[in-house]
């Protein structure tokens, strides 16, 4: 048998089995990019929005910059965090890095640009359309942001998946804060490049596998409920 087949057979028989340190890497993955998804969410969503109707001096300015900031390189974040968590650092007291909360945060980072950018130019094109229509309602300016934030709900689904895709993809910034720690910062990504570079070929394909089924399952869930949604909803 090749050393191609021979490694794919491995990776197969650690996935059929359910082998602990796969459970445990994977579980760890969704918990860290999950984390960092909701708190793109809850910062990301709004700021985008805002970008999209407030007018104030250095608009153009910040919209420039969160698109600048979709491509930032993640060890770049990785290293500004790292110094901002380490002992000598603004937030080196909370004992922070080399633990989970350190990875979430760099992802985080790395998530709210990408989802702002993505939701202000979903918004700016429904205030387009909308605009006087809420003018004339007199909606104030955080109530349009709300409003427009909820009508334009489907549509945003497409920026939490970008942040999840990046946040479940990243290696860099997450193996600097989180020190890639066995059995306790490790995820998917950092073990795969790791167990490359040992040779542990088949977990590594099997990390793999796991990493692509489950970005799969996720963005086809979550086009089968805005599909649903739309269909119910209109």
């Amino acid at each position: 048998m090749s050393l191609f087949a021979a490694t794919f057979s491995e990776a197969i028989s650690l996935l059929a089995t359910f082998d602990d340190r796969v459970a445990e890497i994977v579980v760890l993955s969704l918990r860290v990019s999950g984390g960092a998804v909701l708190i793109g969410m809850l910062f990301g969503l709004p700021l985008g929005a805002c970008l999209a109707i407030g007018n104030f001096p250095g608009k153009h300015t910040l919209s420039v910059l969160m698109n600048g900031l979709m491509g930032a390189p993640s060890v770049v974040v990785g290293v500004v965090v790292y110094l901002l968590l380490s002992r000598s650092g603004p937030l080196g007291d909370y004992g922070l890095l080399y633990t989970p909360a350190a990875m979430v945060f760099a992802q985080s980072l790395l998530v709210i640009p990408l989802m702002a950018a993505i939701t202000r130019q979903v918004i700016e094109d429904a205030w387009q359309r909308c605009a006087e229509e809420l003018r004339v309602m007199r909606f104030s300016w955080w109530q349009s942001v709300t409003t427009l934030l909820y009508d334009c709900r489907h549509s945003l689904v497409v920026a939490v998946l970008a942040g999840l895709g990046r946040g479940m993809s990243e290696v860099g910034a997450v193996m600097i804060v989180g020190g890639n720690i066995d059995r306790a910062t490790r995820v998917m990504t950092t073990t795969i490049a790791l167990e490359t570079s040992k040779g542990d070929l088949p977990l590594a394909i099997a990390l793999g596998v796991v990493l692509i089924v489950v970005i799969l399952a996720l963005n086809a869930f979550a086009f089968a409920m805005r599909g649903w949604a739309m269909r119910r909803y209109g």
